[in-house]
């Protein structure tokens, strides 16, 4: 078998889909993409595929390795974004050709469903106390809420007092057993970040995420030592070797790779199985379509140490095109209780709708994030 093709499609709401094709016949999904860089991304692709024509798909180590280090620049969002969806339509084949899904490919199952949370209250959060009514109402066990929206690196308590309000409104909404995760976005610079997240703890949150930027994860520190609530972070971490030192230090609880910007399925499942030595809890990173979601699924059904997936149904993001409409059979995904059923069928378990992708395909996005300034005019962190 050997690899003929490959398609991309930058789809709305800010999507890019990957499809490679087999001379068997055989295809494989990815979803490989930065939001706001997926040109950037879609380039990354074509260059990684001119290696892989030719080539036989079911050698994913392989391909992985030579793709990472076969460059002599490697790492970062976009190469890394790049090989995430390749990889993961190379597992999406491997799959098909076992007429297996991919976690049983990994060595199994450790878990039959997924704990899953939703987003409520978007960028600049407001209404999340109704919103997480609402979620608790269709059955979710948790949410996710930005915390924040701008914050200098010394703030007004204003700002802290308006954050534990919107928390203890939704905790109020959601009763003690709701889970709340709770983004900092990396908007938080390290003086107030201590401050939040110490008085963050009487609502007794599931997490705090990116308290502070990766690139000041040495901070983490001072924050674990001002509260007790366990702390997030990963989703702009890209590989194993980011994460080690973070691993090494001690001073996260869980981590949140994002299966299609840190190295796909295979990259994926290394740094979980890293962080489950350090006694680690994972949370895989997924605000992202069909295909990602699949391949997180697939991942989390082997990790004992995954205990809540993100998803994205319904979130601020998804305007023009949602989480399920790229999809065949949109009951893949069965949210019940608060958790979502593992994907069986062979592969990753989802069957694109191939002629509407064609469809959003021709009307594309260009989607980028907004960018934010204080009130000095400063840049701002979105």
């Amino acid at each position: 078998m050997k690899i003929t093709r490959f398609t991309l499609f930058q789809v709305p709401p800010r999507w890019l889909f990957l499809k490679i094709e087999t001379d068997t016949g055989l295809v494989g999904w990815g979803e490989p993409v930065i939001e706001g860089k997926a040109a950037t991304v879609a380039t990354a692709v074509q260059e990684l595929m001119e290696n892989l024509i030719g080539k036989d798909p079911l050698n994913i180590e392989d391909h992985w390795q030579v793709m990472y280090r076969g460059g002599f620049y490697r790492g970062g969002p976009i190469l890394m974004s790049a090989i995430a969806g390749i990889d993961q339509a190379l597992w999406d084949i491997k799959g098909k050709y076992h007429n297996a899904p991919i976690h049983q490919l990994l060595g199994g199952r450790a878990r039959d469903t997924m704990r899953v949370y939703s987003w409520i209250g978007g960028d600049r959060p407001h209404d999340v106390g109704a919103a997480a009514a609402d979620m608790v109402a269709r059955g979710f066990t948790a949410v996710k809420m930005n915390g924040t929206d701008e914050m200098g690196y010394v703030d007004s308590y204003v700002k802290i007092d308006a954050v534990l309000a919107r928390v203890a409104a939704v905790r109020e909404a959601g009763g003690p057993g709701l889970g709340i995760g709770i983004d900092f976005h990396g908007r938080v610079h390290k003086p107030m970040a201590k401050v939040l997240a110490k008085e963050l703890e009487a609502y007794r949150p599931m997490f705090i995420e990116e308290p502070v930027l990766p690139q000041h994860n040495e901070a983490l520190r001072d924050i674990a030592n001002h509260c007790a609530i366990p702390i997030a972070t990963g989703e702009r971490m890209f590989s194993r070797w980011d994460f080690k030192q973070l691993l090494i230090d001690g001073y996260v609880d869980i981590i949140q790779p994002d299966l299609s910007h840190a190295g796909g399925i295979t990259e994926c499942k290394k740094i979980i199985s890293m962080a489950e030595a350090f006694d680690v809890a994972a949370a895989p990173h997924c605000p992202l379509g069909p295909i990602a979601l699949a391949a997180c699924l697939q991942v989390d059904a082997t990790c004992h140490n995954a205990f809540i997936q993100e998803q994205s149904l319904g979130i601020h993001y998804n305007k023009e095109n949602d989480l399920l409409d790229y999809l065949v059979d949109k009951s893949v995904f069965f949210y019940e209780n608060g958790y979502c059923k593992i994907p069986e069928g062979p592969g990753l378990g989802i069957e694109i709708n191939e002629e509407y992708l064609r469809q959003r395909a021709a009307i594309g996005h260009n989607w980028h994030n907004p960018v934010w300034r204080n009130t000095d005019g400063s840049v701002a962190e979105w």
